[in-house]
């Protein structure tokens, strides 16, 4: 074997893709079980559990964190915030492949997937006036919308000038078009659970969840950013321009003074629901303490900490707050679909994840990952392509 030839198998046998390789082929063997088995081959799902962690992870986390796409094109185009431009693409990226992952995981957990593709629900089944029906209509309009929006740098890419040209200027209508699918959307994730007041705690059930889940997503799109521009300027720098790197502190500094913001207000209304339903004595159960774990823990702590990293200009605070914060919205969404939904069975009853549902989830992940990595090794993501500078 050649020097050449040496070096290149040791560069592809690193940990990172050992690891991926490893969680690949588990995630394959699932995916085989699950269409040759059904759910019931690679599940704990029940009656009195439909939906498990491929709803309560894979979907209302996914959707929730990939928020960050609407919340930087919206500051960045509609409310004129220009140095915060350069996270735009890799917010539009994290994005688009979360609500894509989303759609995976859905033929996952959908009973009949082929329907799912077929837009079944959509040309057979017009429930108008389902929440289920509104929620499938706008992911699968945003995604769309996603993709446009993320075309430009795959044109890039490829040379292919005069459709890019078009796709840039129609950004506007396209940033405006997936705010307003984004505010409808995740509202109405929320509203799913208004239909199960007698089975997700009192604590979590509220007639202002959708609210709930509106605003967290807000803050979910801002700490995913800061999270994941962390990550890149960790293991992608190399391939980011000198703008990217000299707006990194603002962006870190602007959304970390957002997020506090945004992070005081859903606290203060999550408080105002307590008292609108009279949910105080609950706080004195053992509910009540994990609840105070998630409201205080990863809402109000993380606003402290945002706002002390504003205020003494301390970066690195701010991004590991982000991250903090990132993990509270996954501690929330799995409390709302998993942990404390039918939280009065017994034990016996009680979902908890099957071995390969949890080998999905993290194949899923994976591949997202993977995508991610990718794209931004042979795309302009993280800089500008040197024959557009001059139109960015």
């Amino acid at each position: 074997m050649s020097d050449h030839a040496a070096t290149d198998s040791k560069s592809y046998l690193t940990t990172f893709n050992v690891i991926a390789g490893i969680i690949v082929i588990f995630g394959l063997i699932a995916t085989i079980m699950r269409f040759t088995g059904g759910l019931g081959a690679v599940t704990n799902l029940s009656d009195y559990n439909p939906w498990g962690i491929w709803i309560g992870f894979d979907l209302l986390c996914g959707v929730a964190l990939a928020a960050g796409g609407y919340v930087t094109s919206a500051a960045c185009y509609i409310f004129g915030m220009k140095r915060f431009h350069s996270a735009v693409r890799p917010a539009i990226l994290t994005g688009f492949l979360g609500y894509a992952l989303v759609f995976l995981a859905l033929l996952y957990d959908v009973g009949r997937p082929f329907r799912l593709v077929l837009a079944y629900p959509f040309v057979v089944q017009q429930g108008t006036s389902s929440l289920l029906f509104e929620v499938g209509l706008c992911v699968a309009l945003y995604l769309n919308v996603l993709f446009l929006e993320f075309c430009p740098a795959a044109l890039e890419w490829l040379g292919i000038r005069k459709l890019r040209d078009i796709l840039v200027k129609i950004t506007m209508v396209l940033t405006i078009f997936g705010v307003v699918l984004s505010t409808l959307h995740q509202s109405s994730l929320g509203a799913l659970y208004l239909i199960a007041p007698a089975k997700l705690h009192p604590l979590w059930y509220s007639q202002y969840i959708p609210v709930y889940f509106f605003v967290s997503s807000v803050i979910a799109g801002l700490s995913m950013v800061l999270f994941e521009s962390t990550l890149a300027h960790k293991y992608f720098h190399h391939k980011m321009d000198e703008t990217h790197l000299g707006e990194s502190d603002g962006l870190t500094m602007g959304f970390g003074k957002a997020a506090s913001i945004v992070l005081a207000g859903y606290f203060t209304i999550k408080v105002i629901g307590i008292a609108a339903d009279n949910n105080w004595h609950h706080l004195a159960t053992g509910w009540g303490a994990w609840y105070l774990v998630e409201l205080v823990g990863f809402v109000a702590l993380p606003c402290f900490f945002f706002t002390m990293g504003v205020r003494d200009g301390n970066l690195k605070l701010i991004r590991y707050t982000a991250a903090w914060t990132v993990l509270g919205i996954i501690v929330n969404r799995l409390n709302v679909s998993v942990i404390a939904f039918n939280y009065h069975l017994p034990a016996a009853d009680r979902y908890f994840p099957h071995f390969w549902e949890i080998v999905t989830s993290v194949f899923i992940v994976t591949v997202g990952i993977l995508a991610y990595r990718f794209i931004v090794n042979n795309m302009p993501v993280l800089y500008e392509h040197p024959e557009y500078k001059e139109e960015h």
